[in-house]
Order: structure tokens, then sequence, then C-alpha cells
């Protein structure tokens, strides 16, 4: 009785081990690459698959958007300043078979050559361009990783750079330059309002010139207006063509300093 009790135990293993070994499910973000006896001989999935015990292997591929980050890179830009950069990479598998078979590890190969190709394209560019025009430099990765990688069946969707991490004498240096472009920009606000103000001295001195007794009028309100300042003495510049202009004003041509 024992023994038969052991054969049905054996039986059960055996047949649970054929059925573990013949029937897969994949989910539908899955695909399953199939292999009889060593050769490619399809996709399957998603849902039920069935394959043939010891003849037949599957591997899984997962075909949703992989998120990976990519280390710090040491890069020395075009104007010879050492940075260090990391980004994010988002890719996913469009072609299963491409991605299992003409690469070992897609995963290994993608990041790497991610690691290269940040390198290598920020290289070729300064230090402000990598502050001041990340979404182009992004753009030129995607390109680049999205040309070589399509061999490997993969899609690289976007490429986003995080950190630009820059040493302390750097820092201050960028520092200084941008509070010498805030002084230059202010010393040229401030010489573009002289230069507006001499020019409308010169329009009013014009229109003064052309009407004496509005020059007259006008030596009166500074007058007021230091008088109301409240000061026991006050100095006032008179000139001698003044004196000419009250002449004129009553009519007397004798130019004064000369009576």
């Amino acid at each position: 009785m024992m023994i038969v009790y052991v054969t049905y135990l054996a039986l059960a293993a055996v047949i649970a081990l054929f059925l573990s070994a013949t029937i897969r499910i994949l989910r539908e973000y899955e695909r399953g690459i199939v292999f009889t006896l060593g050769r490619f001989t399809g996709v399957k999935g998603p849902g039920l698959i069935i394959l043939i015990p010891f003849v037949q292997q599957m591997v899984r591929v997962d075909l949703r958007v992989v998120v990976q980050d990519v280390p710090p890179q040491d890069v020395i830009s075009r104007d010879n300043v050492s940075v260090k950069v990391n980004a994010v990479l988002y890719f996913r598998i469009v072609d299963p078979e491409r991605a299992i078979i003409r690469v070992e590890d897609y995963m290994a190969a993608t990041s790497q050559l991610a690691q290269t190709t940040v390198r290598s394209v920020l290289g070729k560019h300064e230090l402000d361009e990598m502050l001041a025009e990340r979404d182009k430099l992004n753009a030129d990765i995607q390109e680049i990783l999205d040309q070589q990688t399509d061999a490997w069946g993969i899609k690289v969707t976007n490429v986003e750079i995080k950190h630009v991490d820059l040493n302390e004498s750097m820092i201050r240096a960028i520092a200084k330059q941008a509070e010498a472009e805030r002084l230059r920009r202010a010393k040229v606000i401030n010489a573009e309002g002289e230069q507006q103000a001499a020019q409308k001295l010169v329009e009013a001195g014009k229109m003064l010139a052309e009407e004496p007794r509005a020059m007259q009028l006008r030596y009166f309100e500074a007058l007021h207006d230091i008088a109301g300042e409240r000061s026991s003495t006050i100095v006032f510049p008179l000139p001698i063509d003044l004196f000419d202009l009250f002449n004129k004003a009553r009519g007397d041509k004798t130019p004064a300093g000369r009576k």
C-alpha cells in the first residue's frame, strides 16, 4: 500500500514538472522569445503559451518604458571647464527579437552607450551652453542614442540632464561674471539716461533762447526753489548776459557794463 502512495506522488510530481515546463502565461506588457533546439522560432504572447518540454525554451521580455539613471560623468567642456553631469534615460523595447538575439545584455549595453554619448556630446559644447541650452543638448543626446540602439530593437524616448555640478572656484567665477554683467548694464543704462537728458537740455536751451523772457522766468523759478530750502545765505551765479536781456525788455540797446 505504501508503495502505491509513493508511486502516485512520484507520478503527480512528474506531471507538475511537465506542466510547469509546458505552460507559460505572459502579461499584456510581456513577450516571449521562443527557441526550438536553440533556433529562434518566433515571438509569442501575451496570454497562454504552450511549449514542448526540453525542446523549446522561452525568454521573457518586458515592453514597458525603462527608466535608467546615468551615473555622474566627468566632462571637460569645449572651453576647458571640468564638470560632473548626470542624466536620466527613458527607453523601451520595440523589437523583442533583436533585443535578445543581437545584444547579450541590452540593459547594460544601453547604459554604457548612454554614458559615452553624454560625455562625447557635452564635451563639444561650452559651459554656458550646458547651463542655458539643456533642451537642445537633451535632444542631441536622444537622437544619437536612438540611432545607435535601433539595431538592438530599442527606442530611446527621452534623455534629461539632471545636474551639472561645478566646483566652488567655478561657482565663484560665475558669480563674479554675473555681477560684472549687472554692473555693465547699470552703467549702460546710466549713460543712456545722461544722453537722453542732454538731448532734452539742448532742446530746452534752444526753446529758451528763442524767447528771452522765458530765461528770466526760469531764473526766478530757480531762486524760488532755493529760497524754499530756508537757507540764510544764497549764492546764485548771475550771468552778465542777463542784464542785456533786461535792457532788451525795457527797449534799451546799450550793453550792460558800458553805462
